[in-house]
C-alpha cells in the first residue's frame, strides 16, 4: 500500500519518474486518446466534414466550371479552392482539439488519476499530441480517401498525386496547429485560460501575421531605425527600373507564418501556385536568386518549428508545474 502511494507522489509531483519517456507508455496515452474520439463520434464528425467539404467543392466545380473542365484542371482549381477553405478549419479544428487536451484533466482532477499509473508527465504531453494528431490525421485521410472516387467522377480531370499532396500537407499543418494547442493547454489548469490563449493563437496567425508585412513596410518608408527599404533594379518593358523592398529579415519574420508555409508546401508538392507573396517577391528583388528562407522547401521546416518548439516548452514546463 505505502509502495502505490509513492508511486503516485512520485509521478504526480515531478520526481524523477516525471521526467522519464517511455515510449509504451506513450502509446497508451494515445490510443486512449484516440478511442474516447471514437466513441464520441468526434472522428467519425470530423471525416463525414472533410468528406462533404471536398464533395461539394468538386460538385460546384462540376456545375459551374465546364470551362475549367474542358481545359483539364479540376484538380488544380480543387486544390486552390479546399486549400484556402482547410487554410481556416483545420487550425480551427486542431486549436480546438487541443483545447482541453490537458487543461481540462487538470481542472477536474483526472489527470491526478493518469499520473498515478505508469505514465511520466512527459508521456502524458506526447501522448497526448499524438492522440488528437491522430484523430485530425485519421479523419483528413478517410474523408479524403472516402470522396476521392465522387471527386473523379464529379471533375473532369483528376491528378491523384495533386490530391495526395493536399491531404499530407493538410495532415502536417493540422499536426503544427494541434502541437501549438496542446502545449498551451499544458501550460494551464484553466480551460478559460487555455481557450483564451488559444483564441490569440488564432488571432496572432490569422489578424496580426497577415498585417507585418505592411507595417515594415511602412516603417520602412518612414526609415525607421534598421526598417529602411533597400533598392534593386528590375527590367520592366526593356527598360531597368530602380525599386524598393523591404530588409531581408522582415521577409523571414512574415514567412514563419504556418499558412504561408502551408501555401508553399502545396506549391511544392502539387502543379499549383498558392503563393499569396507570388506576385510581389520575386528571385530579381534578391540579386537572382530567392534566400533559402523564401524556397518552398523550406516550409517543411517552418511546420516542424511550429511542432517542435511548442511541444519542446510543454515539456518542460509541464515537468514542474504543480497538478
Amino acid at each position: 500500500m505505502s509502495t502505490d502511494t509513492g508511486t503516485v507522489g512520485e509521478s504526480s509531483g515531478g520526481g524523477s519518474a516525471s521526467s522519464s519517456i517511455h515510449p509504451g507508455s506513450i502509446v497508451a496515452v494515445a490510443k486512449k486518446d484516440f478511442q474516447d474520439s471514437v466513441r464520441s463520434w468526434l472522428f467519425w464528425g470530423l471525416s463525414a466534414l472533410f468528406f462533404l467539404l471536398l464533395v461539394g467543392i468538386a460538385g460546384a466545380l462540376s456545375y459551374f466550371g465546364e470551362d475549367i473542365a474542358a481545359q483539364g484542371a479540376t484538380t488544380d482549381m480543387l486544390v486552390v479552392l479546399v486549400s484556402q477553405v482547410t487554410k481556416w478549419i483545420v487550425p480551427l479544428i486542431a486549436l480546438i482539439l487541443g483545447w482541453k487536451s490537458i487543461a481540462g484533466e487538470r481542472e477536474s482532477g483526472s489527470i491526478k488519476i493518469l499520473l498515478s499509473l505508469p505514465h511520466s508527465r512527459k508521456d502524458v504531453v506526447i501522448g497526448k499530441l499524438l492522440g488528437r494528431s491522430a484523430v485530425l490525421s485519421m479523419s483528413l485521410t478517410v474523408g479524403f480517401v472516402l470522396a476521392a472516387a465522387i471527386v473523379a467522377a464529379f471533375l473532369g480531370g483528376f491528378d491523384i498525386a495533386d490530391y495526395g499532396g493536399l491531404l499530407v500537407m493538410s495532415i502536417i499543418y493540422g499536426v503544427a496547429y494541434t502541437s501549438i494547442a496542446v502545449s498551451l493547454s499544458s501550460l494551464t489548469r484553466s480551460t478559460t485560460i487555455a481557450g483564451a490563449a488559444i483564441f490569440c493563437v488564432f488571432l496572432l496567425f490569422y489578424g496580426l501575421w497577415n498585417g507585418l508585412g505592411t507595417v515594415f513596410r511602412m516603417l520602412g518608408q518612414r526609415e525607421f531605425l534598421f526598417f529602411d527599404t533597400v533598392t534593386y533594379t528590375r527590367e520592366f518593358q526593356g527598360q531597368e527600373v530602380t525599386l524598393e523592398r523591404r530588409q531581408d529579415w522582415t521577409y523571414f519574420i512574415t514567412n514563419l507564418d504556418p499558412g504561408q508555409a502551408y501555401n508553399r508546401g502545396l506549391t511544392l508538392l502539387t502543379d499549383v501556385d498558392l503563393l499569396e507573396q507570388g506576385s510581389n517577391i520575386s528571385a530579381q528583388m534578391f540579386g537572382g536568386e530567392l534566400p533559402f528562407y523564401l524556397q518552398d522547401w523550406f516550409s517543411f521546416l517552418i511546420l516542424l518549428f511550429w511542432i517542435v518548439v511548442p511541444l519542446v516548452i510543454a515539456l518542460y514546463r509541464f515537468d514542474r508545474v504543480d497538478i
